[in-house]
């Protein structure tokens, strides 16, 4: 199986399909806005990458979300609850991490199918 990366940088792709799986690079969102309005960035974000790949949300698999402090795991579900389609909810796993700067809040990584 080949491997296809998309939005190729210097250090990562934003987009490795390989066979009929694709991997998303850690999503952040815009620095200064609050949790809801950094997870509703990421998965405007999230919806053009997988557009790009060939797929879309409701074929996403699994998720992982960082946040950088857990008492805003609610505030994140809010806008996630809205975006993700019932019925194709991913297996997900949540924790809190440092992030790669102060702020940024959330990062979500994805994989999906074609």
């Amino acid at each position: 199986m080949s491997i296809r990366r998309i939005d190729v940088g210097p250090r990562m792709s934003q987009i490795v399909i390989h066979g009929n799986t694709v991997y998303l690079a850690g999503q952040v969102g815009e620095p200064g806005g609050n949790v809801a309005s950094q997870t509703r960035d990421i998965l405007k974000t999230i919806d053009e990458l997988l557009a790009k790949a060939g797929t879309d949300k409701t074929k996403i698999v699994q998720t992982i979300i960082w946040l950088a402090d857990m008492g805003t795991f609610a505030e994140m579900n809010s806008e996630w609850d809205k975006w993700v389609p019932q019925g194709h909810t991913p297996a997900r796993a949540t924790g809190e991490a440092k992030l790669a700067g102060p702020e940024y809040l959330v990062e979500i990584i994805v994989t999906a199918a074609i």
